[in-house]
């Protein structure tokens, strides 16, 4: 009986790792959301053509996405 009670227990984290992962998850946030601004902003600060300024939001957007599997990854060590 005592088997199932350990295995039925949620491991707790500690502070430092929940602060980390919300951290990471608005760093993902972050990340993806220049990636779509850069994508669709029209007038964008820097002179780039459309192909170039396409190509880096969706290099934003897939590193975003790397980040938050890598994130996930560690979360569930």
């Amino acid at each position: 009986m005592t088997d199932d009670n350990n295995t039925n227990k949620r491991v707790q984290k500690s502070p430092k790792v929940r602060f980390l992962l919300v951290l990471g998850i608005v760093f993902f946030l972050i990340y993806f959301a220049l990636g779509i601004f850069i994508i669709f902003w029209k007038d964008f600060p820097l002179q780039l053509t459309t192909t170039y300024r396409i190509a880096f939001g969706v290099l934003l957007i897939v590193y975003s996405f790397f980040r938050f599997v890598r994130l996930i990854q560690n979360y569930k060590e």
